[in-house]
């Protein structure tokens, strides 16, 4: 069971606050999977930031007064025809000592209500359904929404759709921001 989070407020960009925020995943990683990772995902952050706004990046970030809860980011995957208005949930981090606080679920269901409310349709991710699925994501295969490269692990490809309809089935190729185009990623 989920502790109740703290009194959060939210933020929705890297302004003023890049440094703190790729130091987050830094250390996040870090005590989660070890040094290499951590700088790997801070590395990453760090590119994805330097894309800026023309990217369609869209980063959200909890905050308990001046303290960085959790952050997630938020990148268009684009379908050939650009029929569909589809958002990649990744990398996301919460701060280590505040784990199992609701704040990454609160952080989750913020973006995913700003993300519909600016009429994304489909908010998919790569990573543990147990998790994820307490914020509506569930498993999709990739016949149904093709993922940018070829998954390692296809139980944690999993989405959602913000449009109030069942996800349609979506024609690939995607294409995802320049930082999260890596396949060893997937």
């Amino acid at each position: 069971m989920t502790a109740t989070p703290p009194a959060l407020h939210f933020r929705e960009d890297f302004a003023g606050e890049q440094a703190r925020i790729i130091a987050l995943f830094g250390d996040v990683f870090t005590a989660a999977e070890g040094p290499d990772e951590g700088a790997a995902i801070a590395a990453l952050v760090a590119a994805m930031a330097a894309c800026g706004p023309a990217a369609g990046l869209r980063p959200f970030t909890a905050w308990q007064g001046d303290r960085l809860m959790g952050a997630v980011i938020f990148s268009p995957l684009r379908d050939a025809q650009a029929a569909h208005r589809i958002m990649l949930l990744s990398p996301m981090a919460v701060a280590t000592d505040q784990q199992g606080r609701g704040i990454g679920q609160a952080l989750i269901r913020h973006a995913l209500a700003r993300l519909t409310t600016d009429g994304t349709q489909i908010a998919v991710t790569y990573g543990d359904p147990a998790f994820y699925g307490r914020t509506g994501f569930a498993p999709v295969g990739t016949d149904m929404l093709p993922a940018p490269h070829p998954l390692s692990q296809p139980i944690g490809w999993i989405a959602q759709s913000l449009a109030g309809a069942a996800l349609p089935q979506i024609q690939g190729p995607l294409a995802c921001v320049a930082p999260l185009d890596d396949p060893a990623l997937w």
